[in-house]
């Protein structure tokens, strides 16, 4: 499976791709209701993601229960799911490049949490599982009221929603991203432009 890696932007390309994805990044924190980390925002505005041919940090189990955990909080609908748009990918550069020791700790002991959870439950990886049973899983991470588990779980989300809206094909086809809008006309009703979220 391609994930991606990083490489340098620089230029006037950089200033450009760093003003979509700074708008992108606002959008993601408000979904979040939460301030995003910043290594998070450094890796988000400084990594320009090319097609590669393994995985930066994690192990090949890691990224298969990272694919089906962004899954289930971004399954694809009549849009696009997370791992339609390469979000395990983004999460292995994060990971390999920007994330500090603690919080790459943070992720690969929450991946082996939810394997080891999984096991338990129903003696399967968690990728083997229904919709709902992994759903089931996910959702009692993000009911403890404090501990590993629950900061595993806030990241993991907060990484696929980053991954999620920052991704070109989010902007090009969901949020309608317009590299080169036209002119600006004021107080357009929606319903002549169509579902336009951001660019206008």
């Amino acid at each position: 499976m391609n994930t991606l890696v990083p490489t340098p932007v620089s230029g006037s390309d950089a200033s450009g791709l760093m003003m979509n994805r700074r708008e992108a990044l606002k959008r993601a924190a408000l979904l979040l209701g939460a301030a995003l980390t910043p290594s998070l925002i450094e890796g988000v505005l400084r990594a320009q993601p090319t097609v590669g041919g393994k995985t930066v940090f994690l192990t090949a189990e890691q990224f298969a229960t990272t694919s089906a955990v962004v899954e289930r909080i971004f399954p694809k609908t009549d849009t696009p799911g997370a791992l339609d748009v390469g979000v395990p990918a983004f999460i292995d550069l994060m990971a390999g490049g920007y994330m500090s020791a603690e919080d790459q700790r943070t992720l690969t002991a929450g991946l082996a949490d939810v394997e080891a959870r999984s096991a338990a439950a129903h003696k399967k990886a968690f990728g083997q599982l229904s919709a709902e049973q992994q759903d089931a899983l996910l959702k009692t991470l993000a009911s403890e009221p404090k501990g590993r588990s629950l900061s595993f779980f806030r990241q993991i989300r907060e990484l696929t929603i980053v991954g999620y809206f920052t991704s070109e094909t989010v902007g090009k086809t969901v949020l309608h991203y317009d590299p080169v809008p036209g002119r600006f006309d004021a107080c357009v009703p929606i319903a002549e432009v169509g579902r336009v979220n951001w660019t206008k």
